[in-house]
């Protein structure tokens, strides 16, 4: 594997209203966006705003999917994180646009943790550098 993960940025608009401002309703998409990816669901975490908005996070083994609304503009930001190469992001971001009813998205994805373009082998710089931790000096 050459990155550490995958994560995926979701732009969703004209999301229907009630949806994206309903914590059950976000919270069960959630849940069954991380049943679409076979990902190994830990917790589900969901806020509402008053007077509208809500934040849901569904932490994952694998990392996390986060979902931001903004109910009054239809609009709702999407991060879906997967660490490893054996879960498919796009499958839950696909499953949120529709579930949201989105009439237009735009997806973005990064590579996480690509080491394979940096000087960086094992966890360790492959030149000397010095890291100050609690005012202790350490050379590697």
């Amino acid at each position: 594997m050459d990155t550490l993960g995958r994560h995926l940025i979701l732009e969703a608009w004209g999301c229907c209203k009630e949806i994206i401002d309903s914590v059950d309703a976000v919270k069960s998409i959630l849940v069954k966006a991380t049943e679409s990816t076979n990902a190994t669901l830990v917790d589900v975490v969901c806020h509402r705003f008053s007077p509208y908005g809500v934040t849901g996070v569904a932490i994952l083994a694998e990392s996390h999917i986060s979902v931001h609304t903004w109910p009054e503009h239809g609009y709702a930001a999407v991060d879906v994180f997967i660490c490893g190469n054996t879960v498919n992001p796009q499958n839950a971001a696909s499953f949120i646009a529709q579930a949201f009813y989105a009439q237009e998205t735009s997806l973005m994805e990064l590579e996480r943790g690509n080491f394979l373009s940096k000087n960086i082998r094992n966890g360790r710089p492959t030149k000397e550098m010095v890291c100050i931790v609690d005012s202790n000096e350490r050379s590697y």
